[in-house]
């Protein structure tokens, strides 16, 4: 099998994971507080990684980094970012929004990525990318007043504020790691474990009740399939495609084919404000940032 169509299978496995997410999150957040989602999710990803870490031969490359204190302070404050303060922001933001409304405008961290990169990297940004820029907040403002898709008949403003201050947490992480030449899955492995530590620590002054067989399965669920697992396979997708940009072009089938899911098993009704305002977010990503991605190996 050829490098490419290997990376591309993987890659589809990747969608076809990512697209459930935004459902697992909604179940979990059914069954417990988001600050329990977000520690059972991370603990499940520091296991994973652990183990594939061990079983790939990788504990020497995690030794030599906690033998190097700047390295490990640097990750240590990297995990602040991610998974503690992203995931802790998304997940309350999807307590707040109908999944339909959240995951769309999660998405927009790439947009942000393209405007932060102008600002800090001072990138000069071209009319491909201004244009598609504006195409994606257009998405942004539809969905932001589809009230329609909330059973309350009103959106949540904090939840919106909040998913689009995801979005910015999201990308700032990104723009730190432009200069990273860790070990990928050995810098996956520090950031759940400070992460986890981060979270355990916060879990000790919030009550915390254990959950339901079906909200831990689908926080488990959570940590393997949006964090751990997904994340070490889309890494190595992009380690072997001989072309990325095709790779990436796949992801943006993910949130469309979460829509499908968050209408069959959540049982949301998708109003065609929903499907236009994702594809103008989605569409205007594509117009812009293409070569970005190809550069940062970025996931969804």
């Amino acid at each position: 099998m050829k490098l490419q169509t290997k990376a591309m299978l993987m890659g589809f496995c990747v969608v076809l994971f990512w697209s459930t997410v935004a459902t697992s999150f909604k179940i979990a957040l059914s069954e417990m507080g988001y600050i329990q989602l977000l520690l059972i999710a991370s603990l499940t990803a520091l296991v994973i990684t652990s183990i594939f870490a061990l079983s790939t031969g990788k504990l020497s490359v995690i030794r030599s980094l906690f033998s190097s204190p700047r390295e490990i302070k640097k990750l240590a404050l990297q995990s602040i970012l991610n998974p503690f303060l992203y995931y802790l922001v998304l997940f309350k933001a999807y307590s707040l929004l109908p999944a339909q409304i959240a995951q769309p405008l999660n998405y927009t961290w790439q947009v942000v990525l393209i405007l932060m990169m102008a600002v800090l990297l001072k990138q000069r940004l071209k009319i491909i990318q201004i244009t598609g820029v504006l195409i994606s907040f257009s998405g942004v403002i539809l969905l932001s007043f589809n009230s329609g898709a909330s059973p309350q008949g009103e959106l949540s403003a904090a939840g919106i504020l909040l998913v689009l201050g995801s979005a910015f947490i999201w990308a700032s992480f990104w723009i730190l790691k432009m200069k990273n030449k860790n070990e990928p899955v050995a810098e996956l492995f520090f950031n759940f474990l400070f992460g986890s530590a981060y979270l355990i620590i916060l879990s000790l002054f919030i009550p915390m009740e254990w959950p339901s067989a079906r909200g831990l399965l689908a926080a488990v669920y959570s940590g393997a399939f949006e964090m751990g697992f997904t994340f070490i396979l889309w890494l190595s997708a992009l380690q072997i495609a001989t072309n990325r940009v095709i790779l990436t072009q796949i992801t943006y089938l993910s949130p469309l084919l979460s829509l499908l899911l968050i209408h069959f098993v959540l049982g949301e009704n998708i109003s065609y404000i929903t499907v236009v305002g994702l594809l103008l977010i989605t569409g205007g990503i594509i117009l812009g940032n293409c070569r970005i991605k190809q550069s940062l190996k970025l996931p969804t």
